[in-house]
């Protein structure tokens, strides 16, 4: 590349490759119930930072409500979506329905946490300073 050349520090480069992957994600708990507190949402965006990190992606911003969770995640080529996906959901639930047991079990059943399906978009239409801003701007909940 020419040294003239101002690189922006999300384009990541592999062996063939020269990449920008942005990924909004948005994970549903289970038929919406209401069971996330702020120490469940601070909790939940330390597992998925970690899981992230195993698939070589990183968490570029987090945030949720109490019945939801937004992800903006930068993620490698080779990353297939629906096994990142399929992780930050599994483990997620795992560890936060151990660690949060007597709340959780109030709100939901069964083993489950979250809802079954997700939203995945890209983030190549917006800028993504407005879709961090959308994603801090979340009403978190206050207990």
């Amino acid at each position: 590349m020419s040294p003239r050349w101002n690189p922006n520090p999300d384009v990541r480069t592999g062996r063939h490759v020269v990449y920008n992957l942005h990924v909004h994600l948005v994970f549903v708990t289970k038929y919406r119930r209401k069971a996330m507190t702020d120490a469940m949402l601070t909790r939940c965006e330390e597992i998925m930072r970690e899981v992230c990190a195993d698939f070589e992606a990183e968490l570029k911003q987090f945030n949720g409500e109490d019945d939801h969770v937004h992800l903006l995640v930068h993620h490698p080529p080779k990353v297939q979506l629906s096994k990142l996906v399929n992780s930050l959901k599994g483990v997620s639930t795992r560890l936060l329905r151990k660690e949060y047991d007597a709340h959780v079990r109030r709100y939901l059943w069964g083993g489950h946490f979250w809802s079954g399906s997700y939203f995945a978009g890209s983030c190549g239409g917006a800028p993504l300073t407005v879709v961090k801003q959308y994603i801090e701007n979340q009403k978190r909940p206050t207990g």
